[in-house]
């Protein structure tokens, strides 16, 4: 099973109110809107997926916690790209100072703003190619590093601007490098 995406016809945008009022009564689903106007509906993942991202999230906020170097998110929280699409990740942190220059009600819609840090799991209902075309996106829009986490190949693609992804087969961790400096992700428990 992968996402489904629904054309919309051209002249039917959605500003962000009226897309957060879709998802308000769409509860049960996660919907991401991309730049071109599709409205693209995620099923939920699995037990496996959905423990594995328990895991990531608890190793970045123990990192975030420790450190208060930035704001970390979870797959709940959308961020409205400057090329006009709305996504969550599965899981993204921004630094302080960009957060900092939010204002109090742009910090609860839609954060208007690329991520400095994003990982996307890849799950049994993922596409790969659609999930690496997000990469590329977010790195478009700004990301500084990004992991592409795919635990059935037991492979990691690492994204950053101006460079091809690297691609990483069995890491045990992975570095934060300058971005979330001093954050090392342990893989062992999503590699298992």
């Amino acid at each position: 099973m992968t996402f489904l995406t629904l054309q919309l016809p051209a002249n039917l945008q959605f500003t962000d109110e009226e897309f957060e009022q879709i998802i308000a009564v769409n509860k049960d689903l996660r919907l991401e809107l991309t730049a071109h106007g599709e409205l693209v509906i995620m099923p939920p993942t699995g037990g496996e997926t959905g423990n594995h991202n328990f895991d990531l999230l608890g190793q970045l906020w123990f990192w975030n916690s420790k450190n208060n170097l930035g704001k970390a998110f979870d797959s709940s929280t959308g961020f409205k790209l400057p090329n006009g699409a709305t996504r969550s990740l599965d899981a993204s942190w921004i630094r302080i100072e960009r957060w900092n220059t939010l204002t109090p009600q742009q910090r609860k819609k839609f954060l208007p703003l690329c991520p400095d840090f994003a990982v996307e799991l890849v799950s049994e209902t993922d596409n790969l190619e659609d999930t690496q075309a997000k990469m590329q996106e977010y790195l478009a829009n700004g990301l500084q590093l990004g992991w592409l986490i795919n635990p059935k190949d037991k492979q990691v693609e690492i994204y950053r601007p101006n460079q091809v992804p690297e691609v990483l087969q069995s890491p045990t961790s992975l570095s934060g490098e300058g971005v979330l400096s001093g954050f090392i992700l342990n893989l062992q428990p999503i590699f298992g």
